[in-house]
């Protein structure tokens, strides 16, 4: 393994882009504390010292502060993050399902590409005013006497100004750097939390035999790392699943020379979803007991029965929360193979390269036999989402662990960080690979989801 780290820092290319990448989200990390003018930073902390994390605004708040890398105790230019221009690529891509002219520059290759991806920026400037809007109606109560109109427009252009910059450093790190930039600065945000989590854990831990309630023993230490260990090495597992499907090609005269003729295979990836399904569940049953909360607070409806039950059947640890956090997932994650996944165009694509499944008739037949393959295949990666999502929120209740630090024990985090984690190390190693150095893995290639 060192060898493989020395390896890397010997050729000059790989390590030009592994050192611009570090120092883009070096960049990027600095950019969270450049200060919103006109705003109290000191109000803004005492308020966020007291507030009640456990709300489900307050349980908002912390998942929306997962993916932007940054804290509610301070008003950041990178405050949006960069989850608009994410919101906007999932809206565009939704959209060129049902949309005539964004599907055919979907199908006119890189010329199409360039074009969907102007779309996404302009829709990217649209939701980081509205998001940044709202954010400033939020902050209303800590501006600065006599300078909210100055503090609201500043806060408008700054954010949108800072999500723009980071879109920005993440198509830097495409073309100059390694790895996808935009997943990168995810992952740094997520990760930015970590230290945090660790540092609590550790000054709620007690080895004493006879340790106080509230208190980590010996025992759940030993637990959580276990688990830890145990829902990454499924996530690595799950991530890395595939179906392969062989594959023959038609052999085809030429002159004198037969060629194709050769045996392939088509995979199929288990979790074909990846973190949107999470994703997609986790916002909807965020808002949805903010909305029910809201709706409680009503004078006329505060002492209503069925509110009170709906806001404790919708509690992070209740029991009906779980059960439709797991069933949306399911639902999220067909939906999205569905959107994504296209066996017709598939089988033709293979009938069009003169290539077919053995014992199967190109066209119809093939298309079925590969949305039956994917439907099946989708129910196992489908339920393994749902139980790394749910585990957070197990853990929490049965040890008694802040729910914020069990989130790096399961859910979109956890998720996020080892996908893109793999999907780094399999870059760099087939930098490696193509230069006749040896990967990270003595007995042979890192496979990666596609084989």
């Amino acid at each position: 393994m060192l060898g493989t780290i020395f390896n890397i820092f010997r050729i000059a290319d790989l390590r030009n882009k592994i050192i611009f990448t570090v120092a883009m989200l070096i960049i990027y990390r600095i950019g969270f504390h450049i200060q919103l003018p006109c705003v109290d930073q000191a109000k803004i902390t005492a308020a966020v010292a007291t507030r009640d994390t456990d709300s489900p605004l307050g349980r908002a708040a912390e998942y929306m502060q997962m993916f932007t890398g940054g804290t509610l105790s301070k008003s950041s230019l990178f405050g949006l993050g960069i989850m608009p221009y994410i919101t906007s690529s999932i809206i565009l891509m939704l959209l060129g399902e049902v949309i005539p002219a964004l599907k055919k520059l979907r199908q006119e290759g890189q010329t199409g590409y360039k074009q969907i991806q102007e779309y996404t920026r302009y829709l990217t400037v649209l939701i980081c005013v509205v998001q940044s809007m709202m954010f400033m109606k939020v902050m209303g109560s800590y501006v600065y006497a006599g300078m909210r109109i100055q503090a609201i427009i500043i806060g408008i252009v700054g954010m949108t100004a800072g999500t723009i910059f980071l879109m920005w450093l993440g198509e830097q790190i495409d073309e100059y750097g390694i790895g996808n930039g935009i997943s990168l600065i995810i992952m740094a945000g997520i990760i930015s939390r970590m230290p945090w989590a660790i540092r609590s854990l550790i000054e709620k831990v007690d080895l004493r035999v006879a340790a106080p309630a509230g208190s980590i023993g010996p025992a759940r230490i030993l637990f959580l790392i276990a688990a830890f260990i145990f829902v990454v090495a499924g996530a690595i597992l799950i991530t890395q699943g595939q179906r392969r499907i062989p594959i023959q090609q038609a052999k085809q005269m030429r002159g004198r020379r037969i060629y194709g003729g050769a045996r392939h295979y088509l995979p199929l990836r288990v979790n074909h979803g990846g973190v949107m399904p999470i994703i997609f569940a986790s916002s909807f049953m965020m808002f949805l007991p903010v909305i029910v909360a809201q709706v409680a607070n009503i004078e006329r409806l505060r002492n209503s029965n069925v509110l009170a039950t709906l806001q404790g059947a919708l509690g992070p640890g209740a029991y009906t929360y779980n059960v439709l956090y797991m069933l949306l997932i399911f639902l999220f994650t067909y939906f999205w193979v569905t959107v994504q996944f296209q066996p017709k165009e598939m089988a033709k694509n293979l009938r069009d390269s003169g290539s077919f499944i053995p014992g199967l008739r190109p066209g119809r037949r093939t298309a079925e036999y590969l949305e039956t393959v994917m439907t099946r295949v989708t129910y196992f990666g489908a339920s393994f989402l749902a139980i790394i999502a749910v585990v957070p929120s197990v853990i929490s209740i049965l040890l008694g662990v802040d729910w914020r630090i069990a989130t790096f024990l399961g859910g979109t985090g956890l998720l996020i960080v080892v996908s893109v984690s793999l999907d780094l190390v399999q870059k760099i190693e087939a930098n490696l690979l193509m230069r006749s150095y040896n990967g990270f893995s003595e007995t042979g290639r890192i496979k990666g989801a596609y084989g």
